[in-house]
């Protein structure tokens, strides 16, 4: 692949991975609530499900899902319903009157962690969408698909690992330089209402006419 182009990619990609998204703020809420232990575990997470997004759409089914409204409503409502229920979730497990930092907001295991980053990212149509009409730009026409495709999606999920660890790591010194659980609390709840409005914000979405 040629290395003009492949940089071209990285910068375009690095452009739109910072622009905050439903990932983003699951990444920021998670952080804030529980510190740097599951900073690592959510990223890994957010590159498991642009993996799995970007891999679908290379392969065509992503093509399909855009192409058929049924099967675009049910990835969007299941998006949508996931993001509002662990909204509501984070919501009602935050507290504000625990002693100790670590425990200002329900605890979250590594492993869900890692679960719900991955399944907020592969459920977002709109990433679905970006890949179908993004990716193709950085692929020559007629030239070997399978090499190009490869070291694109390994750059682009390299990417987003990388970019959710930076937001998780800045939003854990966040946390520390607050170390107020009421605070923690109150934002982790500000995170939960934000996811929820993603939600419904995913359940509006349209799918773009043929």
């Amino acid at each position: 692949m040629d290395v003009s182009l492949w940089l071209a990619f990285v910068a375009a990609s690095t452009a739109l991975l910072l622009i905050p998204g439903p990932t983003v703020l699951l990444v920021l809420a998670y952080a804030i609530g529980q510190g740097k232990r599951i900073a690592v575990p959510t990223a890994l997470g957010v590159a498991a499900g642009d993996l799995v997004a970007m891999s679908a759409s290379l392969l065509g089914l992503g093509a399909l899902v855009m192409a058929s409204a049924t099967l675009f409503t049910v990835i969007k409502w299941a998006g949508a319903v996931y993001l509002i229920w662990l909204g509501v979730k984070m919501i009602l497990g935050a507290g504000g009157a625990a002693p100790e930092l670590g425990r200002a907001t329900g605890e979250i295991t590594p492993r869900a962690a890692f679960f719900n980053a991955a399944a907020v990212t592969a459920l977002n149509p709109k990433s679905i969408a970006f890949f179908i009409a993004f990716v193709p730009q950085f692929l020559v026409p007629g030239a070997p698909l399978f090499g190009p495709s490869v070291v694109l999606i390994a750059t682009f999920v390299a990417l987003a690992g990388f970019n959710a660890l930076a937001y998780a790591l800045l939003a854990n010194r966040m946390r520390l330089a607050i170390r107020r659980p009421s605070v923690i609390a109150w934002l982790t709840r500000a995170g939960g209402a934000a996811l929820i409005a993603m939600g419904v914000a995913t359940a509006s979405l349209r799918r773009a006419a043929s």
